[in-house]
């Protein structure tokens, strides 16, 4: 996982209530048995035109469509994002898409914590906080970026404002550090080995653990 400390990118803003995981991404879209290609299908329902179940082409008016958020790596959303069922292929397309920080009022708890193990930043802010951050975007394309500092629990507006958020230490430690679960635990390699050898000793006749 690429370490996350600070970032800066275009925000997008999305702002409807209870955006759940089927509306991230679709399950006609999760047709592969891989994480890749998995950004083509993010927020298909709105992000394209349909013919019965055939996509015809972009919804022009959807915000991933319009030109002025090409590149977007930070989505702005309404509370209780990321609700609904806990399918990890939600997190998985919109960090393939090329997002890397979301801001929100909340989040679904499931949802939130897989994004924290995928290496995406999730932000609570107050509903007013976010409206800020979209109010701060500028017309021209430039002046659509904002700036998220992991390290020092800041957000800089698109038009020089701060706001801080809190995290908590284990969640931020795993972002800064780049570590999913796996290498969280291997970190602790030498006292899991130092536990095998003395239970191995005290308990012979029950050991499970391989030589």
């Amino acid at each position: 996982m690429k370490p996350l400390r600070q970032h800066q990118g275009v925000a997008v803003p999305l702002l409807r209530i209870n955006i759940d995981t089927d509306a991230i991404i679709p399950s006609r879209e999760m047709k592969r048995v891989s994480k890749k290609g998995l950004g083509q299908g993010l927020f298909a329902g709105w992000r394209y035109r349909y013919e019965g179940d055939e996509k015809v082409g972009p919804e022009p008016e959807f915000a991933l469509n319009q030109p002025a958020y090409a590149g977007a790596s930070i989505l702005l959303a309404g509370a209780n994002f990321g609700c609904g069922s806990s399918r990890e292929h939600a997190v998985w397309a919109l960090a393939e898409y090329g997002f890397r920080v979301l801001v929100a009022p909340s989040f679904g708890s499931i949802f939130r914590n897989n994004c924290i193990r995928n290496g995406l930043l999730p932000v609570t802010l107050p509903a007013e906080q976010v409206e800020t951050l979209a109010d701060s975007l500028q017309p021209d394309p430039q002046q659509r970026r904002i700036k998220v500092d992991l390290e020092a629990r800041v957000i800089e507006t698109a038009d020089g404002r701060t706001l801080e958020f809190s995290i908590d230490e284990a969640a931020r430690k795993t972002l800064l550090d780049g570590l999913d679960a796996i290498e969280v635990t291997l970190r602790h390699d030498d006292a899991i080995q130092a536990f095998k050898a003395a239970d191995r000793q005290r308990r012979a006749w029950a050991s499970l653990w391989p030589e």
